[in-house]
């Protein structure tokens, strides 16, 4: 096993060569065994867990887990960094090794979708998607989603699914929290199997999983002005979103960051 001291974005005291000695109470052997992944690699504080992922990948094995307490330089789409504080939420990335590149359109989608499910005893209200990335409740955000993929030319290597999630509110406008009483633990113990699960699929959407995000998609019917002005129609099989513009048209976006016209409204 490798030491991370090194490792891009890492920092902060470590013990042995795995990074800290515990998570909430818990070493990292035993939050293996307890998630039934090949490793778990804990830290104190780190730059971003996809950071380490990426230090890591080469020679991991598929299902590793690497968890830090402290982010200081999270990241998200689009380049946006932030600082995730100690012991308030969920800070992962996952390494998993899929073949299906169809399934890459839609991972992160995937991964979205059965999150909120997995999550929906714990929050105050059904948890809500936002393309491509976002779990929001009751209007505000609670977790994002980040994946990132090397290739060896047209062939994934591996995939980083980072995973950010708020277990208590911050204090931040537009943020959201899991109930009052949530532990860290019984949120990674649904969310790792979610997220593993979601990158053992295949294909594009099926028509089950579309309308499963139907179900939760807070998008469809309102106003966007970005990534294109229009009406949010929903998404397709494939995972782009669907703009319905003024004109009559419907147009189709993979990427991009999807901005409403009007805030929403919370119930």
């Amino acid at each position: 096993m490798s030491s991370f001291a090194d490792a891009p974005g890492y920092r902060g005291s470590h013990t042995g060569t795995a990074g800290a000695s515990q998570y909430d109470g818990h070493a990292p052997a035993a939050l293996a065994l307890r998630w039934s992944v090949p490793a778990v690699h804990a830290f104190d504080s780190v730059g971003s867990t996809l950071d380490i992922a990426h230090a890591l990948a080469p020679t991991a094995s598929s299902g590793t887990v690497i968890i830090a307490d402290e982010q200081t330089a999270g990241r998200g789409r689009l380049g946006r960094r932030w600082a995730s504080a100690p012991g308030r939420g969920v800070w992962l990335t996952i390494i998993e090794r899929p073949t299906d590149t169809r399934a890459l359109d839609v991972l992160a989608l995937r991964c979205g979708l059965l999150a909120a499910e997995a999550l929906d005893e714990f929050a105050p209200a059904q948890i809500g998607v936002k393309w491509p990335n976002d779990l929001q409740v009751l209007g505000r955000k609670l977790a994002g989603i980040l994946i990132e993929t090397r290739w060896r030319g047209t062939t994934p290597e591996w995939v980083a699914i980072g995973f950010g999630l708020n277990v208590a509110a911050p204090q931040v406008e537009g943020a959201a929290g899991l109930r009052e009483g949530t532990t860290r633990l019984e949120a990674l113990d649904r969310v790792v199997p979610a997220l593993r699960c979601a990158a053992r699929a295949s294909r594009h959407l099926a028509t089950d999983e579309m309308a499963r995000w139907q179900a939760r998609d807070i998008a469809t019917g309102r106003q966007a002005t970005s990534p294109a002005t229009g009406v949010v129609r929903g998404i397709n099989p494939s995972g782009e979103i669907l703009i319905d513009d003024p004109r009559g048209g419907t147009s189709a976006h993979r990427s991009g960051s999807l901005t409403f016209a009007t805030p929403p409204t919370c119930s």
